[in-house]
């Protein structure tokens, strides 16, 4: 099994339950043929480089998967009959898959969290003191 990288620009037309339903049919061509999906990443709308099939927006999707090259040239071949996809591109990851390290957002949340309790202590501290 090798590691794939897949980028796929959907029609920004299609939204709600047609865009679920895309997503979960292609999830399913993968799936369907034993491949193990590690990772889906939806990035929303964007601004396309240049006009692709008469749109200016596109909505795209990442998908790293693990699976054989037989796997990969069946989901191209579903990717590349449906109109509603307008560019597509997948990758080997020589590498494989690493997941980034866990960042410390959390941590810093919480540190900023202290600050502005801190800032609020001494606000009503000066504002005492005013009196």
């Amino acid at each position: 099994m090798r590691t794939y990288e897949s980028i796929f620009i959907i029609n920004p037309e299609v939204v709600g339950d047609a865009y679920v339903a895309m997503l979960d049919k292609f999830k399913g061509v993968l799936e369907d043929q034993g491949t193990e999906i590690l990772k889906i990443e939806e990035w929303g709308v964007r601004k396309l480089a240049y006009p692709i099939k008469k749109e200016s927006r596109g909505n795209f999707v990442l998908l790293i998967f693990e699976a054989g090259p037989k796997v990969v040239a069946e989901y191209e071949r579903r990717l590349r009959i449906d109109e509603s996809i307008m560019k597509f591109q997948t990758i080997l990851l020589e590498d494989g898959y690493q997941p980034p390290p866990v960042s410390e957002q959390p941590v810093t949340e919480a540190a900023q969290e202290a600050a502005d309790d801190e800032t609020d202590e001494d606000t009503e501290e000066e504002t005492e003191t005013a009196e």
